[in-house]
């Protein structure tokens, strides 16, 4: 990303099925436009679910990545890495942020994408932080919302 380059923000509100099942058609769009993608979540629990729903996710295609915790994984490899930390070691242009993780409105990626269950007030609390802060800012933010299938951005 260049330093002129800002980076736009894209909230999706979950409220019809988990983040593992609404996942994989984002993420593919992604490697779709040939941008990388660092999923970053603090839940070990949460990163081992989102690896087995990527492996499974649709018979008809793959979604390249790997766990940066893995023995042997090289993280600057994989077209998705999944992680604990928001640091770039694939050379994302995406970041997906999940279970309340924080980063800089001004953060060195092209989109940054903030996943939140409607259930979960802490993130979606730090959702609405993060929209604030990215607006503040003067940059990008767009809110969607599941609809019967796929997302329908709301708030335009």
């Amino acid at each position: 990303m260049s330093e002129a380059q800002k980076p736009e923000w894209w909230f999706y509100h979950l409220q019809r099925t988990t983040l593992e099942r609404a996942v994989g058609p984002l993420l593919e769009k992604c490697l779709e436009r040939g941008w990388r993608v660092l999923a970053v979540s603090p839940d070990i629990t949460r990163r081992a679910a989102l690896d087995e729903a990527l492996w499974t996710y649709d018979d008809q295609s793959f979604l390249p990545h790997g766990q940066a915790e893995a023995e042997g994984l090289e993280p600057a490899q994989q077209p998705i890495l999944i992680s604990d930390a928001t640091e770039n070691l694939n050379e994302a242009a995406v970041v997906l942020l999940m279970d309340g993780v924080d980063m800089r409105a001004d953060a060195a990626f092209e989109r940054c994408m903030v996943m939140f269950d409607d259930g979960d007030q802490a993130a979606r609390q730090k959702a609405r932080e993060q929209f604030k802060a990215a607006k503040d800012a003067g940059l990008t933010a767009r809110y969607f919302q599941q609809a019967g299938r796929g997302w329908k951005e709301a708030g335009q």
